[in-house]
């Protein structure tokens, strides 16, 4: 792949750059080509997508940073509110302008406040002449805000009136995102994954400066042939590989075999990737447990809640929720006054039943219920006094949105 080349920026700084990012040359020579000159008015809004691990974030990042382009970079997971990502734009702004002075609080109700206070915020920057960037990670949220917000920073440039260019990194294609209205096209653009060969080239760069480049990519390329099929995210193998290495170098510390016996170094870190193989992408322990159970030569089901998924706990109210649902969704409403109640009166018995209800009501499957009856059952069996609280009706909601997803 030739080197980097762009006349706006210094051949030692993009030398840098693709030291910095391998193996995503051909897009970052593509976002140099949209960025041009400084000055030059840039593509309103980029779209970039991609799956998770594919280097979205780090190379827009990177990218920025290397070559010093005045920029924000705002996490829309971390700011889920159009007010909360709104401020939190004009807070960097101002925050950038001066690194001595403590960046006054900022408030933003409207979109129309956005737009003035973004004119004063460059104008205080001095930025009139370079091309700002606002770069939205996991802008697959903007969905969840007010349907305007979206549309705006599509075409913020145009807002604005200025050289202005909004940079939107998601997980999903662009026609999860077009609203049915319609709205300004951005240049998208796709990051492939990392093929074998590339995650092989990575990995291999991160070697200890103790053994060899060889030996450590010939570890790399084991573990690689273990991990590949079943995982390709790149945090995750680089979360292994340090995890391991340290295992896979016994026999040349204990002097059994040198740095090119790959035969005995492979038999004794085989069983160990195996056992790793099932805690791929778990964590359900430390980096300090996983190495102690390496060194006693345990099985990864000794230590409490490692792939066992014996034990998962819900919020409180979400406990008692799911089993008010199943109550009421699975009992007749004419047997809640005789299993909620402490002094329901007589029940006359009856010798005769539906024919229906001969069957049992499992075979039948769950029926539908009103809320009313749900939170009567929830009133019932939770010992404490509940009171009908917002936090009650949002683990509602949430139960019955993540069902329908």
């Amino acid at each position: 792949m030739p080197n980097l080349e762009h006349p706006a920026y210094p051949a030692s700084d993009l030398l840098h750059l693709e030291s910095l990012v391998p193996c995503r040359e051909p897009q970052v020579s593509m976002l140099l080509s949209i960025f041009g000159e400084r000055q030059q008015f840039s593509f309103p809004s980029i779209f970039i997508y991609g799956h998770t691990s594919s280097g979205k974030t780090y190379v827009m990042q990177t990218l920025l940073t290397t070559l010093q382009l005045p920029h924000v970079f705002v996490n829309c997971m971390e700011y889920f509110t159009s007010r909360l990502l709104l401020e939190e734009i004009l807070i960097q702004l101002q925050s950038s302008s001066s690194d001595t002075e403590q960046a006054c609080p900022v408030h933003c109700d409207t979109l129309n406040d956005f737009v003035r206070l973004f004119k004063q915020a460059v104008a205080s920057r001095e930025l009139q002449d370079q091309t700002l960037y606002i770069v939205l990670d996991r802008a697959e949220q903007l969905r969840e805000m007010e349907a305007n917000i979206l549309p705006a920073f599509l075409r913020l440039q145009e807002l604005t009136d200025r050289n202005v260019t909004v940079v939107l990194l998601s997980e999903i294609v662009w026609e999860l995102f077009r609203p049915n209205v319609g709205c300004f096209e951005p240049f998208t653009m796709y990051f492939p994954d990392y093929s074998i060969g590339h995650l092989q080239k990575i990995l291999s760069q991160n070697h200890p400066p103790e053994y060899s480049a060889d030996f450590y990519s010939a570890y790399i390329n084991i573990l690689l042939g273990v991990f590949y099929m079943v995982c390709r995210d790149l945090k995750e193998l680089q979360h292994l590989a340090a995890l391991n290495f340290a295992k896979y170098c016994e026999p040349v510390v204990r002097g059994e075999a040198n740095e090119r016996d790959t035969r005995k170094l492979w038999k004794n870190i085989e069983p160990h990737l195996k056992k790793a193989m099932q805690t791929v992408y778990l964590r359900e322990i430390s980096s300090s447990q996983w190495e102690r159970l390496q060194h006693d030569g345990g099985e990864p089901g000794q230590l409490k809640g490692l792939s066992a998924h014996t034990h998962v706990e819900l919020p409180y109210y979400s406990k008692f929720l799911l089993i008010a649902a199943y109550l009421a969704s699975y009992n007749p409403v004419r047997t809640d006054k005789r299993f909620f109640l402490k002094h329901h009166g007589k029940i006359r018995k009856t010798n005769f039943m539906k024919k229906h209800e001969k069957t049992s009501n499992h075979l039948l499957g769950p029926k539908p219920f009103p809320l009313d009856r749900l939170l009567a059952i929830l009133y019932s069996i939770v010992d404490n006094r509940v009171a009908p609280t917002a936090n009650i009706f949002s683990q509602i909601i949430l139960q019955t949105d993540s069902r329908r997803h």
